[in-house]
């Protein structure tokens, strides 16, 4: 059967889809897929005996402490990092946003902290804040204060890679928040002086409600991003004489645990179920997310 232009053309586009369709099947559904299928066994790589256990590798999860102590800092990541990073973005973005000359330069050199290697980032950070011989303590104790355990403290360790976390992930956020600024339109702004509206009242009348379906997309990725936090635990926590995961794993993430449980203690069944939890969280999150937060304005 001979196929009409319209035919032809109808072809060549479900082919061009079928192309990425095929792909994201074979690497992301399928993979999650068998994630939830090892999840349901007891799955040592060493072991070839591999017994179905049902949700016995979920019910041991919730049992145990560590997992819950890596629930309750990967929720201390996305709680006090998301909108910390959010926040200053923003307003670095609205100073840049005012510059008339020297922008891009400014853009460039906030820019440059998210493109370095986290791992490299990470261990100069370490370095940063060593109780001994550490820039941070060399500072506090040159103007008569006390030198910080920082990475050897239960309390402020996880505070250190939030820090980092923080550091990282602002010039992207910013660049981003600056995009959504340009698409902003001057005669806004213009029509609310006259109005007598003061730039207190123009950024939250105007700026925020334009900015909504920015400010989505950056809550959206930045807490998918920092649910997933490992890089930077790792390396700034553990590595060389370190503890991955910090002193009594005050710093440990939810990712962290997945792989200590995998890669290091063989148990893939419970590393799977921890990933299957985690990638439910994250779904979950999302939708609730997009949902309470997406606004429609029209001015």
């Amino acid at each position: 059967m001979k196929l009409t232009i319209k035919g032809r053309q109808a072809m060549w586009a479900y082919i061009f889809i079928a192309v990425p369709i095929l792909f994201f099947i074979l690497i992301r559904i399928a993979p999650t897929l068998f994630a939830f299928n090892i999840s349901l066994h007891e799955w040592d790589i060493l072991s070839q005996d591999k017994p179905f256990v049902f949700f016995d590798n979920f019910k041991t999860l919730f049992k145990d402490n560590i997992f819950k102590k890596a629930m309750g800092n990967t929720v201390k990541y996305v709680f006090i990092g998301v909108p910390l990073q959010l926040i200053i973005s923003l307003c670095i973005a609205l100073l840049i946003n005012r510059l008339t000359k020297g922008a891009g330069i400014f853009r460039t050199i906030y820019f440059l902290p998210y493109v370095t290697s986290t791992v490299a980032v990470a261990w100069v950070w370490r370095w940063m804040f060593m109780k001994q011989g550490g820039v941070i303590n060399q500072i506090i104790t040159a103007f008569g204060g006390t030198a910080q355990p920082f990475l050897d403290s239960t309390g402020q360790a996880i505070y250190v890679v939030i820090a980092n976390i923080i550091w990282q992930s602002i010039g992207f956020n910013t660049i981003i928040f600056i995009a959504g600024l340009k698409q902003i339109p001057r005669t806004y702004y213009e029509a609310s002086s006259i109005d007598g509206a003061s730039p207190w009242i123009q950024f939250w009348k105007i700026t925020i409600p334009l900015l909504n379906s920015t400010v989505v997309y950056l809550v959206v990725m930045a807490t998918i991003q920092t649910l997933q936090v490992f890089t930077q635990v790792f390396n700034i926590t553990g590595g060389g004489q370190g503890n991955p995961g910090g002193p009594v794993n005050s710093t440990l993430s939810l990712v962290l645990y997945i792989y200590q449980a995998g890669f290091m203690n063989n148990k893939m069944g419970l590393a799977s179920a921890a990933t299957i939890i985690l990638f439910s969280i994250i779904i979950i999150i999302t939708i609730i997310q997009l949902k309470f937060l997406t606004k429609k304005v029209e001015y």
